[in-house]
This record gives structure tokens, sequence and C-alpha cells, in this order.
């Protein structure tokens, strides 16, 4: 390691990942021409970095802390676990007390009628495992033929083979030869972008109408699932009209196809909600989970199975040749039985329905006056901004797209707020413990960060709408 002046400093900690750590969804190259930001500690709702910048985690990580950063109880549970017991696997007939204690515990608050728990890592391992448990669940029913899955345009379920050709997004698509073959994406719930022509109702119905079309186009006998997330998080925070989900339900049950939500963002409260399934009144037969279940605190996720399909799956699937190492860590039990704890303990879901939800969105939604807002859009603590050239034709940016949300993104950096940029808009998540004080800040961050981008776009001539086809 490097001793001296440059030790433990920003252009040494650069110097070493640009020499070694290849990062996930980066271009390598222009990365390291720029230099990383270094963050080097977390308390609350803010992290630092290695500059000295305080900057709100508007972002909760990756959509994950929701108890906020630097919780002594969480890691001080990993640490005895740990010492107790660092690791053994829940092969070979074996349980340990944390992974059994874990099950329960997310079976108390999962929807009615869920109460088996599968453990993975994360959330892509996940979204893999329910694609061949439910595969594997209509095998073990005779009914192996039904093995397609419907999914989304523009949907987000991960990065792994499966989880990737799950999620409906080009740009993975394009790398790797996916999608696999089985899965049919159908149009996303997109009222500002694509169905304004349409009231928000109407448009839901339509797009709950093109997940009828698909199973019926490929044969409700050859359809296994629907899965989609509640909140399409990654995708652009895209709320669904509140016709969708209930619509889709009915589809999926008079077809006999399994209805999956993938709860890897919307799961443990970032709803207001235990589930966003239960903001969107619906029960699901499978939930993908992983994300806010530990805050981010140790890497876990599963997929909570509902009493139709455990049943048939153990009283007729015998061996399911599936798992991971690290399913049901030990370490992993120990920080989400803690969360949970602090979750229930603090009435945190609570504060999100009630407390801090409505009063980050009643400020949020204001931020729909600034020229440059085509839309502000918010449920729980899940909030999203369309930026726009020309408000009343909901049109895109001329630029190549992404260009101005990353310009936003940037500007929203340097002025001490972390939000994510989507296409030309703008994602937000923050801890469930953001104070009221914090949340104003953060709005008027936002605002003043609307104003330099508009700005710069101005003095750039980028304030061109993309002409609307038709």
């Amino acid at each position: 390691m490097t001793s001296g002046p440059l030790a433990n400093s920003t252009a040494h900690w650069r110097a070493l990942d640009a020499a070694h750590h290849l990062h996930p969804f980066s271009n390598t190259k222009a990365l390291n021409a720029e230099g990383v930001r270094v963050i080097t500690r977390a308390e609350g709702s803010w992290i630092f970095d290695s500059e000295g910048n305080r900057i709100l985690d508007g972002m909760s990580g990756l959509w994950c802390t929701q108890v906020g950063h630097g919780r002594a109880e969480i890691v001080d549970a990993i640490a005895a676990q740990l010492r107790e017991l660092d690791f053994y696997n829940t092969f070979f007939k074996t349980t340990h007390p944390g992974a059994a204690e874990l099950s329960a515990a997310i079976a108390a608050v999962a929807p009615e009628g869920m109460s088996r728990v599968f453990f993975t890592s994360g959330g892509s391992e996940a979204v893999d495992t329910v694609l061949r448990m439910v595969r594997h669940y209509w095998a073990a029913m005779d009914r192996p033929q039904k093995s397609i899955f419907i999914s989304r345009r523009n949907a987000y379920h991960g990065s792994t083979m499966a989880g990737a050709s799950l999620g409906g997004m080009a740009p993975m698509h394009a790398q790797g030869g996916l999608p696999i073959p089985g899965i049919v994406h159908v149009r996303q719930p997109y009222w500002w972008a694509e169905g304004y022509d349409l009231s928000p109702d109407e448009f839901g119905l339509v797009a709950a109408g093109a997940v009828a079309e698909a199973i019926d186009a490929a044969g409700p006998e050859n359809v296994a699932a629907f899965i989609a997330e509640p909140v399409q998080g990654a995708g652009g925070v895209i709320i669904p009209p509140a016709s969708y989900w209930p619509a889709v339900e009915k589809i999926c049950r008079e077809r006999d196809v399994l209805l999956i939500c993938d709860e890897v963002i919307c799961g443990f409260g970032r709803t207001g909600e235990w589930f966003g399934s239960q903001l969107m009144g619906v029960k699901p037969d499978l939930i993908t989970f992983a994300k806010g279940v530990t805050s981010g605190y140790f890497p876990l996720g599963g997929v909570i199975v509902g009493d139709r399909v455990a049943e048939g799956f153990i009283a007729h699937g015998g061996e399911f040749n599936h798992g991971y190492t690290y399913s049901g860590h030990p370490g992993g039990c120990a920080a989400a039985l803690a969360n949970l704890a602090i979750l229930q303990r603090e009435k945190l879901v609570e504060r999100v329905r009630e407390d801090i939800g409505p009063y980050l969105k009643a400020r949020w939604l204001k931020l729909a006056d600034h020229p440059l807002v085509g839309e502000a859009r918010m449920v729980g603590l899940i909030g999203a901004l369309e930026l726009t050239p020309d408000k009343p034709s909901h049109a895109r940016f001329a630029a190549e797209e992404g260009t101005v949300g990353l310009i936003c993104r940037d500007f929203s950096f340097r002025q001490g707020l972390v939000m994510r940029a989507v296409r030309d808009g703008m994602i937000l998540a923050p801890p469930f413990i953001l104070t009221h004080a914090e949340a104003d800040d953060l709005v008027a961050t936002v605002w003043r960060v609307l104003d330099l981008t508009y700005a710069e776009l101005k003095s750039r001539g980028m304030l061109v709408p993309l002409p609307r086809e038709g």
C-alpha cells in the first residue's frame, strides 16, 4: 500500500480504483478519465466524501437504507452473530437460528397467505430464483408447458441473465445475447410519456389490456406468470394509474397465470405499506425482495412464496435443485432481524405513510411549477420529475436521450444532494428517517438544481423539443 503524503487521499484512492476496479453500469474509460467520487463515511440521511463534502443521500444508497446510515444496533447485531456463528450453509438438512427466525419475521409482515421464504444474496438472485421456482411449480403440477413469462418494457429486474431478460431495458438486451427465450414484453403503465391523450384510469386499463393480449396470444395454457414492480423504480419511478393493478390481477386470475410482484425496491415500507402490492390492492402469488430487508447493511434477498405455490411445490415438487452458498447467511439474517425491529419499534413504515411521506410529497409536487418540469410525482418516499422543453406536449429533448438528465444529476451532486437520472428525468428515494427540516432543504436544493440546469440548457441552445411523431 502507498505510504507518505498521498496515502488515504482522494488521489490515492482514485488511482487504485482506476487501476483495479471495474464499476457496474459504467463506461470505465470515461469514468477513469473523470475520476470517481470517494465516499468515506455516512450518518443518518447523509454521506460524506473524501473531500469533506456533506451530501444528502436522496437515493438511500441504492434504494435500500430505509433506517438511515450509522445504526449501531444493526452493526452490533452482525458482529455478535459473526462471533457466535460466522457462517454455515442451509444445505445438508441444516438451518441456524437466524434463518428460522427471519423466515418467521418476514412471514409476519408479508401479505396474508404468504408464509414461506427462500433466501438469496440479493435481488437479482431472487429474480433468478422466482423464474426457476415458478417453472418447477408448473412442472410439478403436471403442466410443464406453462413456462412463458410476461414482463414489461423498460422494467428492471436485476442484472443476471434471467433478471436482465425479464427486465425490458434495451441497452441491457443489446449485450450478452439477451433476452433468453420464453419471455414476452408488453407496454408499461407510463401515463406521462405514453398515455396522456387519455385519462390516467383509461390508460391504466389500456396498459393492463396489453397483458391480457400477450397472454392470449401465447395461449394461457403456455404462460406461467406475469412479473412486475408495483412501482417501476429504476425504470423512472413509474407509478401506474389506479385502474392498472386491479385489472392486471383480474386478467391473471381469469387465465390461471401466477402474479409475481418484484418488491426489491418497493418492499419493506418504501411506498408507505410493508409491500407495494398492498398499496396497489393486489395479492401476488410470489414476491421477490432484497435491499430494504437489511437497509443495505448486509447483502440478503429472497422470495416470499404464497400458500398455493408453496403447498403444490412441497407436495409434488420433490427436490428443488437450486440454491446459493449464502442463502440465509447468518450475518445477513442478523442484520435483517435488527433492521425489522427498528422499522417496527420506530413505526417507520407508518411514518412514511402518515408523516414524512405526505410532508415531502406536498412540497415535491410543487416542483411541477418549474419551467423545466413536466410532471412531479411521488408515492410514499419514492418520486420522480419529468424534465421537458415543452410542458403542454410532454415533449422529449431533441438532444441525445439522457443528456439533460445527466446534466441535472451532476448539478445535484455539486449542490449536495444525490438524485439519480433516468432518461431526461430525475428520481428520488430518501431514507425513512428524513426529517421535516431535511425535506425542506432537499426541495430547496432541487429547485436550485433545476434553475442551474435550465440556465445551462438555455446557454447551450438545448431547450428544443423533439418533434412529435404523427
